[in-house]
């Protein structure tokens, strides 16, 4: 009778949804469940709503609490001590008597908002008692006053709480694993369903608007989100009310489903052109203007783009005129100058009404998650760009996958400098923050050195993101005070070299995390975390992410990466027939894409590169990696830049050409700083250059690398 009037009570208040019950029946009678820890509701919560009379495991000091007592009593207690081999082993025989055992991994209650660490013990547990597991989220407690989220949420009194059971699971650590391994093992696996159980029960099936009053629901509308160089720091109510404005005027101007082109720099002006596209189901197609019109065109010409948004004012401190001009006789230039005139006084009254009652007008259910969010283009340091449309739920999917592993917060301040036309700069640098409670700065260029440090110091950014060619040239720029506040520095897009990130840590005392990716893959494929981290590889896979590796000819203990997952575009738009998407598909299947890069996968499911399939010169019938050659030459001279690339050769088939801005250097000095390297994996020639040529996201332009070393060789 107490529970039932529990139950009552706690729907009444928290509106408690529970999910999934069917899952909880398949379990059988052997089940260990696993939960987050999220407030100290959480055992009440399971207790009441659960089926049956199930056990909690739970630490010898909270269970003897006066307070936690009568809630204790509805269920049977087990106190155990998670770092005690006994009480781990006493924990095993209760469950092999066919119980329904709950336990809390992470053997405290949140106070990041995140997961926390998960212990080894649990997952033993399991694994010794071959009993089922079964995850189960608890979502919405940790906005309660329960929590222990104080001044690190916005808490509220009454905020609904989900209950969701996943499907069951086992762990099946090989036989041949004893000890400590096997407990490693098993706690590693046990990690790893906690993670995909997070992510699994996000919500990323909806639309990036949605996602944006999710987002104002949690934080409130006061909260500030979003500033630039204009210092007019935008809120949750602002940023929603200027996205209608901008929306209802685009709206007139454009057709539904079109790719309008975006031709902007960084700042809150853009962010609200982005999100008032989307918001009328127009795709923005970011266009990468550090390229020339000319590329800009190509682009227009490949997602068939005929109106392309801009501004006066970016044309004119961009100097960017010629372009403009070059631009406009192809397609129609809409200037956001003109558009702000069109906006009368009403109509921002319209939009503030609108963006006050947004939840309720909003049509959650109207927009396909599966639908075109934004159209990239890939840098084309290879080959031709190629446009690279992203879904909705590709985006969102992405950066849940991202907060299921590395914790973020509301208090967080992130720099982005990385343009919005680069996939790390657009997802990752503007939707990531904007999307969970953090405060984004724009800065328009990543060029400057000198500056960012400073920007970084004044607004005291905790995340910043960036490749290592910026990072490098930050850190030798930087006062050793500037990222006194950093909290995460996450590397991408290129390899970090040793030099950066002893640089970084010597100076700054900061671990730079390097993560794995490409457009294609929206764009983080795999990260190093404060938890799971392992220097000189890209961290693990985001959680819902299939691999396989591809073998290659005459390369051992790698092959070539095929991944698949929620955060593979839908498609590529091609040159050759515009407009017309082509859907993932590689060896293994459709949905599937082939990176192209050769990486080697370890026992713990750390990425380590050894270099793009194309990247890699086949010399006497040896495959040489060319990255490997550009890591050479970064030991022996780690203040220049280089380039490694391979010109065919009349006998031996191709032959390596390492370019580098490093004075008077030779092939002899090289093999002299490289102790027991094989001579064929030297280059055949160095050519000595004032400047590797770099794409805008600092990657090296490999096109013009190839074209700069065949005019000199």
């Amino acid at each position: 009778m107490l529970k039932k009037i529990l139950r009552w009570l706690l729907t009444l208040i928290y509106k408690v949804e529970i999910k999934g019950l069917d899952n909880y029946d398949k379990a059988g009678k052997r089940v260990l469940i696993i939960s987050n820890h999220t407030s100290f509701l959480d055992p009440l919560l399971l207790g009441v709503f659960l089926p049956d009379d199930i056990t909690f495991a739970i630490n010898t000091q909270i269970s003897q609490r006066w307070w936690l007592k009568p809630f204790l009593r509805l269920s049977r207690v087990f106190p155990m001590d998670p770092t005690h081999p006994l009480s781990l082993k006493d924990l095993i025989h209760h469950l092999q008597q066919d119980t329904r055992t709950v336990i809390f991994p992470e053997g405290r209650i949140t106070v990041t908002g995140s997961l926390m660490k998960i212990y080894d013990g649990t997952g033993m547990v399991a694994d010794k008692s071959e009993a089922a597991i079964l995850p189960v989220r608890i979502d919405g407690a940790e906005y309660t006053p329960f929590s222990k989220l104080r001044n690190i949420v916005r808490l509220r009194l009454f905020p609904k709480i989900t209950i969701q059971i996943l499907p069951h699971t086992y762990i099946s650590a090989p036989p041949e694993l004893k000890g400590k391994n096997r407990r490693k093992f098993s706690g590693h696996v046990l990690s790893d369903i906690m993670t995909e159980m997070m992510f699994a029960t996000s919500h990323h099936r909806q639309s990036i608007f949605s996602s944006l009053l999710e987002a104002r629901k949690i934080h409130g509308g006061k909260h500030t989100v979003a500033n630039d160089l204009d210092r007019v720091p935008l809120s949750y109510d602002n940023l929603i009310t200027r996205t209608i404005a901008i929306g209802n005027v685009l709206k007139s101007v454009t057709d539904t489903s079109e790719n309008i082109g975006v031709f902007l720099p960084n700042s809150t002006k853009t962010l609200c052109v982005i999100l008032g596209l989307q918001l009328h189901e127009r795709v923005p197609a970011m266009l990468n203007f550090s390229t020339g019109s000319a590329a800009m065109f190509s682009a227009c010409h490949t997602a068939q783009v005929k109106t392309v948004l801009t501004s006066r004012r970016f044309i004119e401190m961009g100097h960017l005129t010629e372009e403009a001009r070059h631009l406009s006789e192809q397609v129609t230039l809409i200037y956001l100058e003109d558009l702000a005139e069109k906006i009368t006084a009403w109509d921002k009254f319209q939009a503030l009404i609108q963006g006050k009652t947004a939840h309720i007008w909003y049509q959650h259910a109207k927009f396909n998650p599966d639908s075109p969010a934004v159209v990239l283009f890939t840098s084309g340091s290879e080959g031709t760009p190629k446009g690279v449309v992203l879904s909705h739920a590709n985006i969102l999917s992405n950066l849940k996958q991202l907060e299921a592993r590395i914790n973020f917060t509301a208090h967080d301040v992130v720099l982005n400098f990385l343009p919005m036309f680069h996939s790390f700069g657009f997802t990752v640098g503007t939707l990531l923050p904007i999307l969970h409670g953090m405060n984004t700065f724009f800065y328009p260029t990543p060029l400057h050195y000198a500056v960012i440090p400073e920007i970084a110091y004044e607004i005291s950014a905790t995340i910043m993101f960036g490749t290592n060619t910026f990072l490098a040239g930050y850190a030798k720029k930087a006062h050793a005070y500037d990222f006194f506040n950093m909290r995460y520095v996450v590397a991408g897009a290129e390899k970090l070299q040793e030099t950066t990130r002893q640089l970084w840590a010597d100076k700054f005392g900061i671990r730079i995390l390097e993560g794995y990716g490409a457009t294609e893959t929206t764009p983080i494929a795999s990260v190093n975390t404060p938890m799971d981290y392992k220097a000189g590889t890209v961290g693990r896979f985001m959680p819902a992410m299939n691999y396989k590796l591809e073998p290659v000819e005459g390369i051992e203990d790698a092959g070539k990466l095929h991944v698949s997952g929620p955060n593979i575009m839908m498609g590529y738009l091609l040159a050759d027939n515009p407009g017309k998407l082509v859907p993932p598909k590689s060896i293994y299947g459709d949905g599937w894409y082939d990176t192209g890069d050769i990486v080697h996968v370890d026992s713990e499911g750390f990425l380590s590169i050894r270099g793009r399939s194309k990247r890699f010169a086949k010399v006497s019938g040896e495959m040489v990696s060319l990255t490997a050659v550009e890591q050479m030459a970064s030991n022996a001279w780690p203040e220049a830049h280089h380039a490694a690339i391979s010109l065919p050769d009349a006998k031996k088939g191709e032959q390596v050409i390492l370019l580098t801005t490093q004075k008077q250097a030779t092939v002899n000095e090289l093999a002299a700083s490289t102790k027991g390297v094989a001579q064929i994996s030297l280059p055949k020639k160095i050519l000595i250059v004032e400047a590797i040529p770099l794409m805008a996201s600092g990657k090296v332009n490999y096109q013009a690398v190839t074209e700069l070393a065949s005019g000199k060789a």
